[in-house]
């Protein structure tokens, strides 16, 4: 009787077993079936058509600002200030005064050296009277002619000393802050104030050796300096005849005006020499490239098969050239009349379906004006 228990239970376990198989299985199934006809839905993107444009090219450069002129003015001889005629930052004029050292030994030892030197002088007229009557010897004019002009020598070695402890400006400019105090013993060499001209200034930046065959003097340059919201034009002056070993690149200068002297000497600026050719060139909006290490991409919508099916996205590596403001020109890859994923390609992958929405479009300017900026 007990076998017989024991047989009906096992086999009730395995007929309950089974059905419980059965009824997951179909579960499974059904939902393999369920994911295989799901479909993700379309992400909301907004795109634009990519257009050709007459593209002018431009070399840009990161360079700074040199004075055209440019010294720090000191002593030449040893004294105590008695006079400073400057402020700091002053705009003064070729020859005028900046400091006044003493100098009343040297206006003293002028004084005795100017007597001296009349004195001389009558000395050799007289003699010049004597020898034209014949009663004075030739060696005595000599003397006297010696005489006068080792005194006319020392009168002018002390004007001269008079004059270097004038200190004067050599040029134009603006002065800087200045190093001197009155009454202050001053060394020889010793710091006064530095002294730039400003108007024009020159603008030094490199570029690279394969651009040679494509600048050279008096060609166009805009210059941008952080801090300035005027763009500042000037010229190339020059360019270097050596190019730098290391970098295989080479300096060029320009030459800025600079009337308001916005611009001083040793900024940080920008430059950029337009070139005379022009190219066309598809252009896209910055927003649409997706950088990545093994490439730059962009996302390309393809058309729908038919009214019912969503639109699909390709991705499409790309060679991008320069960029202007929100623009960047496409050198391969994009033709003229694709339609280019704008904004939300960070969500796409291969094959992604879209609905496009262009109700509001990021920017699309050669020249952005930040509002925050």
């Amino acid at each position: 009787m007990k076998k017989i228990i024991f047989c009906v239970a096992i086999v009730a376990g395995i007929a309950v077993w089974g059905a419980l198989a059965g009824i997951k299985y179909f579960q499974i199934k059904a939902l393999i079936a369920e994911h295989a006809n799901f479909a993700m839905p379309p992400e909301s993107i907004t795109s634009l058509v990519a257009t050709e444009e007459e593209w002018s090219p431009a070399l840009e450069a990161v360079g700074s600002t040199a004075a055209v002129q440019g010294v720090t003015v000191s002593t030449d001889q040893p004294g105590i200030v008695t006079k400073i005629n400057f402020e700091s930052g002053q705009t003064v004029k070729q020859g005028d005064l900046l400091v006044q050292l003493d100098v009343t030994q040297e206006e003293a030892q002028l004084r005795s050296a100017a007597a001296q030197q009349k004195l001389a002088s009558l000395n050799l007229q007289r003699q010049q009277n004597l020898m034209k009557s014949r009663v004075s010897a030739q060696a005595e004019l000599d003397s006297a002619q010696a005489e006068f002009d080792q005194t006319t020598a020392r009168v002018l070695e002390m004007k001269a000393l008079v004059d270097k402890k004038t200190i004067r400006a050599p040029f134009s400019g603006v002065l800087g802050i200045r190093s001197v105090n009155l009454g202050q013993y001053l060394q020889s060499g010793a710091a006064i104030a530095p002294l730039q001209a400003l108007d024009p200034i020159y603008v030094n930046f490199y570029l690279p050796q394969q651009n040679l065959g494509q600048i050279a003097a008096g060609q166009d340059v805009k210059v941008k300096a952080e801090g300035q919201p005027d763009e500042f034009a000037g010229k190339i002056n020059a360019v270097d005849a050596v190019v730098d070993e290391a970098t295989r690149n080479v300096r060029v200068q320009a030459t800025v005006p600079n009337p308001k002297g916005l611009l001083r000497a040793g900024m940080f600026v920008t430059a950029e020499v337009p070139l005379p050719q022009k190219e066309s060139h598809v252009v896209v909006p910055a927003t649409c490239i997706q950088y990545a290490p093994y490439g730059d991409t962009v996302y390309i919508i393809e058309p729908a098969k038919d009214e019912k099916s969503p639109r699909t996205v390709r991705q499409q590596v790309v060679k991008i050239g320069e960029s202007y403001g929100d623009k960047v020109t496409i050198l391969d890859g994009v033709k003229a009349g694709d339609e280019v994923v704008s904004s939300g390609g960070f969500k796409l992958r291969q094959g992604s379906t879209v609905t496009v929405n262009n109700t509001i479009l990021p920017p699309n300017e050669a020249a952005p004006k930040p509002e925050d900026s």
